[in-house]
């Protein structure tokens, strides 16, 4: 059931999936990155030194546009209700739809961070890090976006709030993330791995027992 479930979600997520949003956020993403050039000019040295931070900015607010798409509508069409009584609980249904999140949307702005860094002039120094401190940090974007989607999925305009919620929330990403770029050591990365790993093990929770009072409610 479990496998069944994810393959749904990671269905549904993809882009071109019916409920996928991952187009729009990476489209997003590389127009940031084609338009900071024009914004500050063709110094190729500020660029270079500021580019990798654009670069974080740009997916902070991508993975902020399919929020609308993560929980609402199973919850309207009573999704949750139908796995609730084939005995999978909230949580664990939170949890694959984390997993399916992340797959459909990390892999591809990873790979847009190559065509965003060559636009930037970035060195392949920099890449590197933006790339490991991506890899490490999505996840707990995903984690924060699933729970604040699940949180305002029954309020009327949840996805505008939704949107609000998660920029504070995900801060200590963004700060340790970009933050790496100015460190030679791997200490950033690691805190943001770790706050990742955090708000992934929380989210399930959190997510699911916002389900089920709006399931019950």
């Amino acid at each position: 059931m479990i496998g069944t479930l994810l393959r749904r979600d990671f269905g549904l997520l993809l882009p071109g999936g019916r409920g996928g949003g991952g187009v729009l956020p990476l489209l997003f993403f590389l127009a940031v990155a084609m338009l900071y050039p024009f914004a500050v000019g063709p110094d190729a040295q500020l660029l270079a030194r500021t580019g990798g931070g654009v670069i974080w900015v740009a997916a902070l607010l991508a993975a902020i546009l399919p929020l609308d798409k993560l929980v609402s509508a199973d919850l309207d069409a009573g999704l949750f209700d139908q796995l609730h009584l084939r005995g999978v609980s909230e949580e664990a249904a939170m949890a694959v739809r984390l997993l399916a999140h992340w797959l459909a949307f990390a892999p591809l702005l990873l790979l847009a961070t190559l065509p965003a860094a060559a636009l930037l002039g970035l060195s392949g120094e920099t890449v590197r890090t933006v790339l490991l401190g991506l890899l490490a940090g999505t996840p707990g974007l995903a984690a924060v976006g699933l729970a604040v989607a699940a949180l305002t999925a029954s309020l009327r305009g949840g996805a505008a709030l939704a949107g609000l919620m998660v920029i504070p929330l995900a801060v200590p990403i963004l700060i340790f993330g970009a933050g790496a770029l100015t460190r030679p050591d791997p200490g950033a990365l690691l805190l943001t791995g770790a706050i990742s790993l955090g708000l992934c093990a929380v989210t399930p929770f959190a997510a699911g027992a916002a389900i089920r009072a709006a399931r019950e409610g």
